[in-house]
């Protein structure tokens, strides 16, 4: 199971919509550090409709807690940035629970700290350069399910959904 990190998000309607993707791809999501709405907000459990009682949802106060418990020999990091060299093709294709995919606040992204200090793990997905973003909910689909794909989509149903 890939694990979803959400550093500092600030918007609820991106995170309902990310719990519902974790949910359909069997994935934890782990929201870490100070949230920029409740976790009550109706507009985060409206776009994650009735599927946000599914999210395997870990919640962590702090950034360095998240750190002290996953930048370990036991997990792969795998840092998601605009601002970085590496392709998101090019992050190691792990279903086993070890590989957490580590995204920004939407806003201000990952902190110039964290891609300096990860830069050997961080990765983008590439664009035209005429947008200054992708959302980050389509960020976290576009990269779980290539790593999913990659994977040959183990432990998930060929028959449901488009």
């Amino acid at each position: 199971m890939i694990k979803i990190a959400l550093i500092e998000p600030e918007i609820p309607q991106n995170t309902g919509n990310i719990g519902r993707i974790c949910v359909g791809a069997d994935c934890e999501l782990l929201l870490v550090g100070k949230l920029g709405f409740s976790m009550d907000d109706k507009y985060m459990k409206r776009a994650g409709l009735d599927y946000w009682e599914k999210v395997r949802l870990q919640r962590i106060d702090t950034v360095n807690e998240f750190f002290n418990k996953y930048d370990t020999p036991e997990y792969t990091l795998a840092f998601l940035s605009k601002k970085s060299e590496k392709i998101y093709t090019e992050i190691p294709a792990k279903n086993d629970g070890t590989l957490v995919l580590v995204f920004g606040k939407e806003t201000l992204g990952l902190s110039d700290e964290i891609l300096q200090q990860y830069a050997d793990r961080s990765y983008r997905i590439p664009t035209t350069g005429n947008v200054r973003s992708l959302n980050i909910a389509n960020t976290v689909s576009i990269v779980t399910f290539d790593v999913l794909r990659r994977l040959d989509f183990a432990g998930l149903e060929r028959r449901t959904c488009l």
